[in-house]
């Protein structure tokens, strides 16, 4: 069945009556919130399963080549809404709902966000499932079922404070459990004589299967969770003797595997988790994989032919030796074809520039928690070494580590930067040496983002302006969006658009109200900065033009300043410290300037807490200027900066990652453009006196370090920020101050634009129609064309 055909509005009510009533247990008088939602979500779901199970018996039918994905994170955010304008129900729901008095919106709203990543690599991971559904690639996508997952942020004093995330306290609506799909997953032990592994610690991993719908209800794939349990739930004889706790060890275990994303790993026995979720994921997947390859062919030679592993960063990197010992160790193989089978069939998207965020395991770690895959690691990385001829630093083991960005390399078919800038630096930096001895193995595929999610669902205002403008269809051919381009001189079409935008800032400024209490003018420029706080993101570089900005409104408040709102969202890593600092002092500031009466609604600082994808559903539709300003060369790619252009928000930023890329496709006289390039940035780095220099070249930034330093911005503790002043006065890794001062005058540039409603008008209309390249559906064809080989199944 093809959900888009309307469903009639009175079957609709009877499914929605006939869950509260048969599954949820409740009459429609004493009904609440929860319980309508899943009725409806129960009913929805229900119109799913026909085109998911439609998708999976013609992938069988056609024999496909399926594509696996492996993340150990999937920001899928709220799935209720999502499924529901792919579905094209939000009508017919909205109006059965209010004959009983019952808000769609508030059904919504009660759906908490599934806590399964932390920010843009999860929620590419996203984006790319709903793609790989509406192109009808089949496809699986492969994560845990995180009890808790990233940490609720909640800020007392200022200050960052992490509590568990209670999404799975509620049941779950759009999972069905798989008891039949688990599989056994093994840590430690040792190794006999005759090379076979006896496990000491064993976990089933157990399936949980989420369909994810694509646009119009085609074509459904599955988001597959795995959930730890004990191989055996405890030892009765332990718990008969009184030994409680003992007993359940087992049990503790396996809930420990499944039950936090990232946990903190400054300590050993913190990496030992992390290292054993990581293989938790790729053995239960791969096992999977294999099982479900081997239910339709007899000839594991095949495989490649059959399917295609998408390795989400190194988190999934012992793919490679676990699909090599499952070959041998399970089904017989040969070393040198188990080794050929895995690397045609494997490929590794890379994600950052940043030597240190390679993942690096111990020798002695890996042995120990994982020794097979020790002893396969090695001879992996001794027949790299004698194919190349390399020296110790580009081996996989080196001064007793393993390197799992270089494994992951070693064994893939591709290997995948995320923006053509990005790519380039690859091949030119951190896999510079790998690149020269493996020519050609690196490929560029630009990120995007779902156009149905971040334009269809979180911004209908503006959707129904270009729906009305360049006509139905856009939602899954982009490019329609290049149509805009004929109407900027279209007084209806830019006040249309303007009016879009206006109403969003509205509602954005109303939910601020009631959950901050801090009054904002929505006539404001709404100036945002949201993503994971990490210095080479540069908070601190907005923080300080901050602090320059209320200081020179106090000393000339009658100046025509252009009024905005500065607003942050994002969470810090609970051991980077550094980060943490820098939230605090955007709270202190956010204090000390709302509370200013001089500066009044000139200036405003908001900074909601527990960001994640709901919170961006509201506040991206409502952003007028979107802060892409990391240090050049720094980050990958970014997917936040094309959901603010797709959205209408100005960029201003550097020229890194697909920032570049995007003031190609917008226009650069349409980008508010600062900073170093990446060869410039290099050129500073060589000069180790940069930071004080350029201090001391800006009177502006040494008048912000001074009060920062003074402590205006905390008093009763002169002393709390004076890290972070000697880092920018001394050191400065990221280069915030050298970019300081054309960080400023690019925003005074920015203010005058604003301030010009025509000429602003104008800038909107090209950022949107210039943002059709950055749909993921684009990112999907090229993958599926490029790396995969997998074709779609969808019928014409």
């Amino acid at each position: 069945m093809n959900a888009w055909t309307k469903v009639p509005a009175d079957d609709l009510r009877d499914r929605i009556e006939r869950h509260l009533t048969y599954t949820i247990g409740k009459d429609k008088a004493h009904a609440s919130t929860y319980d309508w939602r899943m009725a409806v979500s129960y009913t929805v779901r229900d119109l799913i399963v026909d085109p998911w199970f439609d998708a999976t018996r013609r992938t069988y039918e056609e024999s496909g080549k399926r594509v696996y994905y492996l993340s150990l994170e999937f920001l899928i955010g709220r799935i209720l809404e999502d499924a529901i304008v792919n579905l094209g129900l939000q009508e017919q729901i909205e109006d059965v709902l209010r004959e009983d008095g019952i808000s769609l919106q508030d059904v919504i709203e009660d759906e908490p966000d599934a806590a399964l990543g932390n920010g843009g690599l999860g929620r590419l991971a996203a984006c790319f499932l709903e793609s790989m559904s509406t192109l009808g690639c089949p496809a699986f996508g492969y994560g845990i079922r995180y009890e808790h997952g990233l940490f609720r942020q909640r800020f007392e004093g200022g200050r960052q404070v992490e509590t568990p995330e209670d999404w799975l306290n509620q049941t779950h609506p759009w999972e069905f459990e798989r008891p039949e799909a688990s599989y056994t997953v093994p840590f430690k032990g040792v190794i006999d004589e005759g090379g076979v592994w006896h496990p000491a610690e064993t976990v089933v991993a157990r399936a949980y299967d989420t369909p994810i719908v694509g646009w119009q209800g085609v074509w459904a794939n599955t988001l597959r969770l795995w959930g730890a349990q004990p191989t055996e739930l405890f030892d009765l004889e332990r718990f008969n003797s009184g030994d409680h706790t003992a007993a359940a060890e087992p049990e503790a275990l396996a809930r420990t595997l499944s039950r936090v994303l990232y946990p903190e790993d400054a300590t050993e026995s913190g990496k030992e988790l992390r290292l054993k979720q990581e293989f938790f994921l790729t053995s239960a997947a791969l096992q999977d994989i294999l099982r479900r390859f081997l239910s339709e062919h007899d000839d594991l030679s095949l495989l490649p032919e059959k399917v295609a592993i998408q390795m989400n960063d190194t988190h999934p990197a012992l793919a490679g030796p676990e699909l090599i010992r499952l070959l041998i160790d399970a089904h017989g193989i040969e070393w040198r074809t188990a080794k050929d089978i895995a690397s045609n069939c494997l490929n590794y998207t890379n994600h950052t520039l940043l030597p240190e965020a390679l993942e690096r395991w111990s020798t002695w770690l890996m042995g120990r928690v994982l020794p097979r895959h020790m002893q396969i690691i090695e001879q992996i990385d001794a027949e790299h070494h004698e194919a190349t001829g390399c020296p110790p630093h580009l081996q996989i083991i080196d001064q007793d580590q393993v390197h799992m960005g270089t494994l992951a390399f070693v064994m893939a078919h591709h290997v995948n930067g995320v923006s053509a800038l990005h790519t380039d630096l690859m091949r030119d930096t951190v896999f510079a040496d790998l690149n020269a001895l493996y020519p050609g193995r690196i490929l560029n595929q630009t990120n995007g983002v779902t156009p149905r999610r971040w334009l269809k669902l979180s911004n209908p205002g503006l959707a129904g302006v270009i729906t009305q403008t360049v006509g139905p269809g856009w939602e899954t051919d982009l490019n329609r969006l290049a149509g805009l381009k004929g109407f900027e001189d279209d007084a209806e079409v830019c006040r249309a658009i303007r009016g879009a935008k206006h109403a969003n800032k509205v509602a954005f400024s109303n939910w601020v109200q009631d959950q901050m209490g801090i009054a904002i003018d929505p006539d404001a420029m709404f100036d945002v900065q949201i993503k994971r706080i990490h210095e080479y993101k540069r908070q601190l570089l907005n923080i300080y033009e901050t602090i320059a900005r209320w200081n020179a409104i106090r000393k000339n408040p009658d100046a025509g300043w252009t009024p905005r709102v500065k607003i942050f969202g994002g969470k810090a890593a609970p051991g980077y410290f550094v980060a943490k600092d820098i939230i605090r002092l955007i709270n202190d500031v956010a204090r000390v300037v709302n509370n200013d009466p001089v500066t009044g609604d000139l200036l405003k600082v908001v900074y909601p807490a527990n960001y994640n994808v709901s919170m961006a559903q509201r506040l991206i539709p409502a952003a007028d200027l979107s802060e892409q300003i990391s240090t050049a060369g720094k980050e990958a790619s970014g997917t936040g900066n094309m959901k603010f252009t797709m959205n209408g928000a100005l960029t201003i930023g550097t020229l890194d990652g697909a920032n570049v890329e995007i003031r190609e496709h917008v226009g650069a006289e349409n980008f508010f453009l600062f900073g170093m390039t990446t060869d410039e940035v290099q050129t500073c780095y060589q000069n180790t006196n940069h930071a004080r220099e350029a201090v001391t070249a800006s009177r502006t930034l040494k008048a912000v370090l001074e009060m920062i330093h003074d402590g205006l911005f905390s008093p009763g503790e002169t002393k709390r920020y004076h890290g972070l002043v000697d880092q920018t006065w001394n050191y400065d890794p990221f280069l915030v101050a050298s970019d300081f001062e054309s960080y400023v005058a690019c925003q005074a540039d920015v203010d005058a634009a604003f301030a010009d409603h025509g000429r602003w008008d104008k800038l909107v209309i090209r950022n949107v129609a210039g943002s059709g390249y950055f749909s993921s559906d684009r990112t999907i064809k090229s993958y599926m064309d490029d790396i995969w080989g997998a074709k779609s199944l969808l019928r014409n």
